[in-house]
C-alpha cells in the first residue's frame, strides 16, 4: 500500500520556500527583460526596409523554432562563459528566458500594433505628431489593452518553463524537488509538492491578470 511520507516534505520545506522565491524572481526578471527586448524586436520586424527587418525575423524564427532546453544549454555553456567567469547559473537562466520570451512577446506586440486601424496613425500625423510620438501616445496605449491576454499567457508559460533551470543547477523550485527525490528515493511527495506550488503560483497570476484586464476594459 502507498505510504505518503510527510516528513520528506517537512524536511525540505525551507528549501521549497527558498526555491519558490527564486523561481518568482527569475520569472519576473525574464518577463521584464523579455518585454523590453520584445518591444524593440516587434518594432524591428515591422520595419518597411526588408534588409533591416531580416535579422529580427530570424531572431524570432530561431527562438520559436528551437527547444528552450537547447537554448539554455547553448547560453549557459557557450555564450555566458564569454561574458563572465565563473558562470552564474541564475544569470544564465534569466538570459535564456528573456531571449526566448522576447521572440514570442515581439509577435504579440506586432499583432497588437497592427490590429489598430491605420487611420489612427494618419490622424496623429496630421495633427503634427512625429511617428514616435504617434506610437507612444496613440497606438501603443490602445494596442496594449489588446495585448494583455496573450501577454498573460506568455508570462504563465515562462513561470513554468523556469523549472528547466534545474538542468544547469539553478536552485529554483524544481531543483529542490529533484534533490528531495534523490535523497529519499521518493517520487510522489516532492514532485506533488512542486506541482502544488506551481499550481498556486499560476492560478494567482491568472487572477491578477484577469483583474488587470477588467480594469483596463472599465477604463
Amino acid at each position: 500500500m502507498f505510504n505518503f511520507r510527510l516528513h520528506v516534505i517537512s524536511a525540505y520545506l525551507p528549501f521549497f520556500i527558498k526555491g519558490t522565491l527564486l523561481t518568482i524572481g527569475i520569472s519576473l526578471a525574464g518577463v521584464i527583460f523579455g518585454t523590453i527586448l520584445g518591444l524593440f524586436i516587434g518594432l524591428g520586424k515591422m520595419a518597411s526596409n526588408r534588409l533591416l527587418r531580416l535579422p529580427f525575423v530570424w531572431y524570432i524564427n530561431f527562438f520559436r523554432g528551437t527547444p528552450l532546453l537547447v537554448q539554455i544549454l547553448l547560453i549557459h555553456f557557450g555564450l555566458m562563459p564569454m561574458l563572465m567567469n565563473p558562470v552564474n547559473a541564475v544569470a544564465s537562466i534569466i538570459v535564456a528566458l528573456a531571449l526566448n520570451s522576447a521572440a514570442y512577446i515581439a509577435e504579440i506586440f506586432r499583432a497588437g500594433i497592427q490590429s489598430i486601424d491605420r487611420g489612427q496613425m494618419e490622424a496623429a500625423r496630421s495633427l503634427g505628431m512625429t511617428h514616435t510620438q504617434a506610437m507612444r501616445y496613440i497606438i501603443l496605449p490602445q494596442a496594449f489593452k489588446r495585448m494583455v491576454p496573450p501577454l498573460g499567457n506568455e508570462f504563465i508559460i515562462l513561470l513554468k518553463e523556469s523549472s528547466l533551470g534545474a538542468i544547469i543547477a539553478v536552485p529554483e523550485l524544481m531543483y529542490w524537488g529533484r534533490a528531495a527525490q534523490a535523497q529519499y528515493f521518493a517520487v510522489w511527495e516532492p514532485y506533488l509538492m512542486v506541482a502544488l506550488i506551481y499550481l498556486v503560483l499560476t492560478l494567482s497570476l491568472t487572477h491578477l491578470l484577469n483583474y488587470v484586464e477588467r480594469r483596463l476594459k472599465t477604463e
